[in-house]
């Protein structure tokens, strides 16, 4: 039985999500790097308080990660994390 290193996530899709990176050594799943999570963490909580603007927070995890994400991308998390939904069809 293969054991999951703490805070690796299976692969989903294609696409490596933010904060997260391909192991070789854990196959199907993703490796988190820590610096680029808590700098996620600070720039969705800052966008969600609107202490900054989305724009402000993707120039944010760019200088202090080197990856780079839409605005979209950052808008999308942001929702994700506290609930927010436009869906006429969501009535929580």
């Amino acid at each position: 039985m293969n054991l999951i290193p703490e805070g690796y996530i299976r692969k989903r899709s294609s696409t490596i999500p933010f904060g997260y990176e391909i192991d070789p050594n854990v196959k199907g799943y993703l490796k988190p790097i820590p610096n680029e999570i808590e700098v996620l963490d600070e720039v969705v909580t800052a966008v969600n308080r609107n202490e900054i603007s989305l724009g402000v927070g993707v120039d944010w995890l760019e200088a202090e990660t080197e990856r780079t994400m839409s605005r979209m991308g950052l808008k999308k998390l942001v929702d994700k994390k506290y609930k927010k939904s436009n869906s006429l069809l969501d009535k929580s």
